[in-house]
C-alpha cells in the first residue's frame, strides 16, 4: 500500500503507512533482517520525498549504518542508502555534509565499477549538482564536464543523459559569467536535441530560453 501511494505521488499519505510496516518487519523479522533494511529505506525515501528532510536524515543514517554492519561498504544497497542519505542532506539545506556524502559514494563506486561505468557517472553527476548549489562553482563546472566526456566516450553525443548533463554545463557555463562558452554549447545541444528527441522536449525549451536570454 505504502508504495503504490509513493508510485501515484502521494508520499505523504505514504509516510504512516510504511512507518507502521517498519515497525511490523523489526518486530516480526528482527531488526537486521534484510526485509527490514529495505522496509527502512522505503520509509526514508517517502519521508524525502513527502518533504520531511530531517526525518529522512535520521531514517537514512540508521538504514546506511544497519548497511554498512550488516552487508559492508562496499555492497550495492549500502551505496544505495549512501546516496539517499546525500539527497536528503542536500534537500535539508546540508550541502557541505551532501557533497561528503556523494564524494565516499563516489570513490567506492568508481573503486567498485570503474570511472565510466553509469552509476559512477550518475554519483558524479550528483556531486557536481551539489557543489553547484553549495556556491563551489569551479569544482561544479569540472565536475560536470568531467561527467559530460564520460557520457559521450559510453552512451554517445547524441544520448539524452548526455543532452541533459550538458544542458546543467550550459547553465553553469552561463552563472558564471562565461557565454561565449555557453552559447557554443546551447547551439551544439539544440541541433543535436533535433536529431534526437521528441519534438516539444522541455529540455530542448529550456536550451532555446536560455539561449535567447543570453544573446537577446
Amino acid at each position: 500500500m505504502g508504495r503504490a501511494l509513493v508510485a501515484v505521488g502521494r508520499p505523504g499519505d505514504a509516510v504512516p503507512v510504511l512507518e507502521q510496516a517498519l515497525a511490523g518487519s523489526e518486530l516480526v523479522r528482527g531488526a537486521d533482517h534484510i526485509d527490514t533494511l529495505g522496509a527502512r529505506e522505503e520509509y526514508a525515501a517517502a519521508t524525502l520525498a513527502a518533504g520531511q528532510p530531517a526525518e529522512a536524515i535520521r531514517s537514512y543514517r540508521h538504514a546506511l549504518a544497519d548497511r554498512q554492519r550488516i552487508q559492508g561498504g562496499q555492497h550495492p544497497d549500502t551505496l544505495s542508502a549512501s546516496l539517499g542519505l546525500a539527497a536528503a542532506y542536500l534537500a535539508g539545506g546540508q550541502p557541505k555534509n551532501a557533497i561528503a556524502q556523494y564524494k565516499q559514494v563516489l570513490a567506492n563506486t568508481e573503486g567498485a565499477l570503474g570511472p565510466d561505468h553509469p552509476d559512477t557517472l550518475q554519483v558524479r553527476h550528483s556531486l557536481a549538482a551539489a557543489n553547484f548549489s553549495a556556491g563551489r562553482m569551479g569544482t561544479a563546472l569540472q565536475l560536470y564536464e568531467e561527467t559530460c566526456a564520460g557520457f559521450e566516450r559510453t552512451i554517445g553525443a547524441n544520448h539524452a543523459s548526455t543532452l541533459a548533463c550538458r544542458a546543467e554545463l550550459a547553465q553553469g557555463y552561463y552563472a558564471t559569467g562565461r557565454l561565449g562558452d555557453a552559447i557554443t554549447l546551447l547551439n551544439d545541444i539544440i541541433a543535436r536535441g533535433q536529431q534526437t528527441l521528441p519534438a516539444g522536449d522541455p529540455l530542448m525549451q529550456r536550451m532555446r530560453e536560455t539561449l535567447t536570454n543570453i544573446t537577446g
